[in-house]
């Protein structure tokens, strides 16, 4: 296939539930922080997803809407645990499908990994601290069996919700060393209980998890899981293990799995995948693509990758060869938002997105998260973009102006909203 020819990135793919996505492109999910202060959506996230809406990629995954709110990873997440902002929610997808793309909530919990400025008591398989993150994280508790039982019927709440208020779809996040991926690490849940003790014990939460929310979202509805290869720590999650949770998700009958890796202490999708390859294996873009054509030796449900594709031959190549079914794009939509579009026109054959590096390792995967993250506000605000404003300069500005964006979120997200009912909601979603 001609690196030049979008052909294999347009082709429409038909998930088992039977929904169809228009191409092979799919906006991964980011965190967008634009919540309003008492974790609704804002009129911020709407101008945001105006964007992205109309972007040519055939699905568009969510940022983290948090199942629990008492336990929130960042300021201002979307938390949805009940009706109480089911009118905002409506706008949020109305605003999202507004260009004919799937939107998928990406559900979420973060387990310990909650910074201690928001909890001093967060929560987790096992009272395993977090390394190497400068103590900005407290030491957590050890959930109980009966919390656990509660927290499988959680998720599977705000997947409900999320669907009735017009999302066509929903993604369990279970990687980057959120609360799923912490039960499936044999470093984070040292239990020994049912939920622990085995590999086996270690991925049923998930499995619960998954099987809860198909049992409210319904069979036709697609439900996604985002998972690590690995997390890429000595005596962590393997890539073996991962490979059985794959098999294991597709014998449930799960419509989609992104392949993605690295947690808070290993950030390996924001400064590459650190496991050493050899040469021919570099040479293709995506950090996980040898792991999918593990992963697609022992399953059918179609993949997603995300991570590191940077041109279109890149993504042709890796859909082409058959491991791949969805190819995953995330700060490049940031920086071009019409990004898909213009690749499957012929528009362009490659994201200008670029390493954002301020020298000192230690600050550069934070360097990396927040300059992103100070890129979607702009965009929410209804500022163009700054290519190429200073990795520190973001982080600065990240830090200083969150506050600022916090209140004058709160200001602006007081204006009416048309009236939405659930009755409407499940009729537009079928």
């Amino acid at each position: 296939m001609s690196p030049s020819t979008p052909a294999g990135i347009a082709a429409p793919l038909t998930l088992p539930c039977g929904r169809v996505l228009s191409n092979r492109l799919a906006k991964a999910a980011l965190s967008e922080q634009l919540g309003t202060r008492t974790h609704a959506p804002s009129d911020d996230l709407y101008r945001l997803y105006e964007h992205w809406a109309h972007s040519g990629a055939g699905l568009l995954v969510t940022g983290n809407v948090i199942v629990d709110r008492t336990a929130i990873a960042e300021p201002h997440n979307v938390a949805v645990v009940d009706d109480r902002d089911f009118d905002r929610l409506c706008r949020w997808s109305d605003v999202a499908r507004a260009g004919g793309a799937e939107v998928w909530a990406q559900i979420n919990h973060p387990g310990r990994q909650v910074p201690r400025h928001i909890t001093l008591r967060p929560v987790a398989p096992s009272a395993v601290p977090m390394r190497g993150v400068g103590g900005a994280f407290a030491k957590p508790r050890e959930l109980r069996a009966a919390e656990i039982e509660e927290l499988v019927g959680k998720f599977a709440t705000t997947a409900a919700i999320m669907v009735r208020a017009g999302f066509t779809g929903i993604q369990i996040h279970g990687a980057h060393g959120y609360l799923v991926s912490q039960f499936l690490s044999p470093l984070t849940n040292v239990r020994t209980d049912e939920w622990g003790g085995t590999a086996e014990k270690r991925r049923r939460f998930l499995l619960e998890v998954a099987t809860a929310v198909r049992a409210e979202i319904g069979p036709r509805t697609p439900l996604s899981v985002k998972l690590n290869s690995a997390d890429f720590q000595r005596g962590g999650f393997t890539e073996d293990e991962s490979l059985d949770v794959v098999a294991a998700l597709g014998e449930l009958g799960i419509d989609l799995v992104e392949i993605s890796g690295g947690t808070y202490e290993t950030p390996a999708v924001m400064l590459g995948n650190p496991v050493k390859k050899k040469a021919s294996t570099r040479a293709r873009e995506a950090y996980f693509l040898e792991f999918a054509e593990k992963a697609r030796a022992t399953t059918r449900t179609p993949l997603m990758l995300t991570g590191g594709f940077r041109t279109l031959g890149g993504m042709n190549d890796a859909l082409s060869g058959g491991a791949v079914d969805l190819v995953g794009l995330g700060r490049s939509m940031v920086v071009e938002p019409t990004l898909p579009g213009q690749l499957l026109t012929g528009r362009a054959e490659a994201s200008a997105v670029s390493p954002k590096r301020t020298g000192i390792r230690m600050l550069d995967g934070m360097s990396e998260l927040v300059w992103y993250t100070d890129q979607m506000w702009r965009l929410g605000r209804g500022l163009a973009v700054k290519p190429d404003r200073h990795p520190v300069r973001g982080v600065l500005n990240y830090l200083l102006a969150g506050g600022m964006h916090a209140i004058t979120r709160q200001r602006r997200d007081t204006a009416p909203l048309p009236e939405f009912t659930p009755a409407r909601a499940t009729e537009r979603i079928g």
